[in-house]
């Protein structure tokens, strides 16, 4: 029989190793099943010029390994394939199947191509039709490969004889543009022809140009061009080349969508359409007109970190009504972000209107939450039969549809919501014996794909949807354990460095864009501005990535060295502008930050949490003066926040459960202190009902600070509340999404009157990831869990529970039964790694790679 052999090698946090934007790319394998631990292992580059063998190299390695052979150069492809020695084996295994990574253009000087856009005046200052870009080429040899390297000033979706380029949605994403504007490599080799060929794309607006932000939002951000960059380069068979890019010979023609906005929606005149527009017949119309060009810095063209967005998942409707005006309400069943595809026919200047809708009041759709997004798209029929049309540069949040104008009666075959988020492997599941916890769950996981569009967005339906730094703070936990997110987060957090201030203030939200008054000119934040400490930290003890923490530790440290000259001699954070506990519920709907903790106790608290958390990186990247420094003041910090909010009584100033919480899980406390604060924590919380009196800051805390005090009971008391406010009241009311705030629609079934009422915001559902490590009870012992804890901790009635998560290494998975007095589990150790089980009442138990059954009782008599 065959050895197994390992996974196909991996590149960097890369889907697949097409334009890679790195010309020494790390590589990551799993190992075969059954190998345990690996000894050493062997790797295999193949290059045009020949193979090259490491030979044997001693190492447990398999993660991040460093590129073994001479740099790539800009498009050169090379096959990598490796093989294992398991531990205290003789013979390696097989080599795994090999994967192919091939470099983009890494040098500015291979760039060639110009910004090209409509030549024709557009009114900056109002709405424009967006354009489409081709130009027609001829191939007179047979063709052995060809690349098309693109992206745009705005939003692009290309075509070659006709045909479309890859399948992302809103391409190039929202990067802060001046910087770096993110390009990607497509394999176009079978578009082409041997002959006349045309290539094009479409044009939007997007983050560029269009209206976005508060209060009306703000035109062209960063420019009031639409432009295309593109390079085809073509490699015929006689290895001789062709380039055709981006310039003046380029013609540019206004295309069928009259307006378009990413808040606005869509307007599509399908009778100004021509089918065949990028191919070399769509030439002949007479709008074509001659480009506009400019240059673009080459050097700010980078290569993507992580996947695009992509359509992920087709929802059908559950129910479709008719109200007595001829009108369709259409219900998906799910709260989600995407956009509709629908099928219909009808008579020429025929106009179908769409509008969309997370929620109903009075059996219409709910749109104030929107405030001045309008979501919605409009299809102008052509009157030639039935057409299939898809709105191409928007994206709404919605479960409910109304239609109106549809020619007949609407059946469910002819309409289709598609799910849109970036393109992440799924990596995280949960599920146990309660009902509610489990749609919960579920309603976390639908809320992290619909705001995970290129960037960690609040929200994804209103005159917002921004790069809020708060938000995946306290939220990348659940979200490092749900999805494989590290590529995406990386590249945000390149770019929260690079709108960092001078100072090392960390804006509230990234990209950076107008915010007046609240939030321009930005001012530093405690909770928001730790994304830059906190979050690269989570991603390393996630995914092992090293050089993702070493990349933006200067950015951590500045952070912290700001907060460190705001707060002075006295190590307290006490001056400035401050959100605190924002949302807490006691706060009015109108001033969410008016909440029970002093805002200051909690900036003091992420000073420390910080400073601490930084000291832990300089440690891990071997600047062992910087983790001395900065431990070291985290002490002071933890010395000074007791002195000033510890009272006699032992009670904190601010007696709230998120000052509790906070306190206890940030270690800001001595030993002495943490029973009589627990215990006090413990007393708020029932005090209160078992509800939910905590906002951003304190929930993701609250759970943890009991469970640690020894008030599991409570914490449990706290998941299972079905009364407002809690985590399980949404999904009384039939949320399918978890809620910006606890009370964004009230039991009567009206609307929240604040301005802020999303029912779609993944912060409050951090409680997800205190699911994942104390009910189902896997959690990261060691960077990458290389080591795994597997500590389940039953309680509140619920008798099973499963949770799976796909590591780096392959899955670890664990499942607990409760029989009578006895718990049985089902553990899953990934190869290469190692793990503790710590079950109530047993003594730890070493466990190695595989699967293993323990039982309490039985773990209990060996005790004995």
């Amino acid at each position: 029989m065959l050895s197994p052999q390992p996974a196909p090698v991996s590149f960097e946090n890369l889907p697949d190793g097409l334009g890679t934007g790195t010309p020494t790319p790390r590589l990551s394998w799993k190992l075969p099943p059954g190998s345990g631990l690996q000894d050493a292992y062997e790797l295999e580059l193949v290059r045009p010029g020949g193979r090259v063998r490491t030979g044997r190299v001693e190492s447990r390695d398999h993660l991040f390994v460093p590129w073994p052979g001479r740099p790539l150069v800009s498009r050169e492809s090379v096959s990598v394939r490796v093989r294992v020695w398991p531990a205290g084996a003789e013979r390696p295994t097989r080599w795994s199947a090999p994967n192919v990574v091939e470099a983009g253009l890494l040098s500015p000087s291979d760039w060639g191509a110009k910004a090209v856009g409509p030549g024709w005046y557009e009114d900056p200052d109002a709405d424009r039709r967006p354009a489409r870009v081709r130009r027609d080429f001829v191939l007179d040899r047979p063709v052995s490969r060809a690349r098309l390297y693109i992206t745009a000033h705005g939003l692009y979706e290309a075509e070659i004889n006709g045909r479309r380029v890859g399948d992302e949605a809103l391409a190039p994403g929202w990067t802060v543009y001046p910087a770096r504007l993110r390009y990607r490599t497509h394999d176009v080799t079978e578009h082409l022809v041997r002959g006349a060929n045309t290539i094009g794309a479409w044009l939007g607006d997007g983050w560029y140009r269009g209206k976005y932000g508060f209060d009306g939002g703000t035109r062209n951000i960063y420019g009031t061009d639409q432009s295309l960059i593109a390079q085809l380069e073509v490699t015929y068979a006689d290895g001789t080349t062709a380039v055709v890019a981006t310039d003046e010979t380029w013609s540019a023609a206004p295309g069928p969508i009259l307006t378009s906005g990413l808040y606005e929606g869509e307007t599509f005149d399908a009778r100004l359409d021509t089918p065949d527009w990028a191919t070399p017949a769509g030439r002949t119309a007479a709008e074509w007109s001659a480009v506009r060009t400019a240059d673009r810095d080459p050097r700010t063209l980078v290569a993507p970190q992580g996947p695009p967005v992509r359509c992920t998942q087709e929802v059908p409707p559950v129910s479709i009504s008719r109200t007595a005006d001829g009108r369709h309400l259409v219900d998906f069943g799910q709260n989600l972000v995407g956009r509709l595809r629908i099928t219909v026919d009808g008579p020429a200047g025929h106009r179908v209107v769409l509008r969309h809708a997370e929620v109903l009041q009075d059996g219409e759709l709910a749109t104030r939450p929107l405030r001045e997004a309008h979501a919605t798209d409009t299809l102008i029929l052509a009157g030639q039969g039935s057409r299939t049309w898809e709105p191409r540069f928007t994206l709404h949040g919605f479960r409910y549809a109304e239609i109106t104008g549809w020619p007949g009666e609407l059946t469910a075959d002819s309409v289709v919501a598609r799910v849109h988020h970036t393109d992440m492997r799924r990596t995280g599941w949960f599920e146990c014996s309660d009902p509610l916890v489990n749609r919960l769950h579920e309603n976390v996981v639908w809320s992290m794909r619909g705001n995970f569009v290129d960037i960690p967005t609040d929200c994804p339906q209103r005159d917002e949807r921004l790069g809020w730094t708060g938000d995946i703070q306290v939220f990348a936990p659940t979200a490092s354990y749900l999805y494989d997110c590290v590529g995406m987060l990386d590249s945000w957090l390149a770019d929260v460095g690079l709108e960092q201030l001078p100072d090392g203030t960390v804006p509230w939200y990234v990209p950076v864009i107008p915010g007046e008054p609240m939030w321009t000119p930005i001012q530093p934040g405690a909770a928001w501005g730790d994304v830059a400490t906190l979050t690269p930290w989570t991603l390393y003890r996630r995914f092992a990535d090293l050089e993702l923490l070493r990349r933006h530790y200067p950015t951590a440290r500045a952070w912290v060295d700001l907060m460190t000259r705001l707060a002075g001699p006295t190590r307290l954070w006490d001056t400035g502008f401050q959100l605190g506990d924002w949302l807490d519920p006691a706060a009015p709907p109108d001033d969410p930050a008016a909440g029970r903790t002093d805002r200051y106790l909690v900036a003091t608290a992420y000073f420390a949490h910080s400073a601490h958390h930084l000291a832990l990186a300089a440690g891990e990247l071997g600047l062992t003066p910087e983790a001395e420094r900065y431990a070291a003041l985290a002490d002071e910090v933890r010395t000074a926040f007791r002195d000033r909010h510890v009272l006699p009584s032992g009670r904190l100033s601010s007696d709230s459960p998120t000052a509790y919480a906070i306190a206890l899980r940030f270690g800001l406390l001595t030993e002495q202190q943490r029973r009589p604060a627990g215990d006090r924590l413990a007393e708020l919380v029932l005090a209160d009902g078992a509800r939910i009196a905590t906002g951003f800051v304190g929930t993701p805390l609250i759970c943890d600070a009991l469970t640690d005090t020894g008030h599991l009971d409570i914490a449990y008391r706290l998941l299972l509340q079905t009364e407002c406010p809690s985590w399980l009241y949404p999904v009384t009311m039939d949320a399918t999404t978890v809620w910006e705030r606890w009370d964004s629609m009230r039991p009567d079934g009206t609307l929240n009157p604040g301005g802020m009422t999303s029912f779609n915001h993944y912060a409050l559902g951090a409680v997800a990831d205190w699911l994942h490590r104390v009910v189902g009870g896997i959690s990261e012992d060691a960077p990458g869990y290389r080591r795994i804890l597997f500590r389940p901790r039953p309680g509140g009635g619920i008798t099973w529970a499963r949770t799976r998560h796909e590591t780096p290494h392959g899955t670890a998975e664990l499942g607990w039964n409760l029989r009578s007095d006895r718990l049985l589990v089902e553990v899953t150790v990934p190869e290469g790694c190692t793990g503790s089980v710590e079950l109530p009442g047993c003594r730890p138990v070493s466990v190695g790679p595989g699967h293993h059954s323990l039982d309490t009782a039985e773990l209990t008599e060996q005790a004995a």
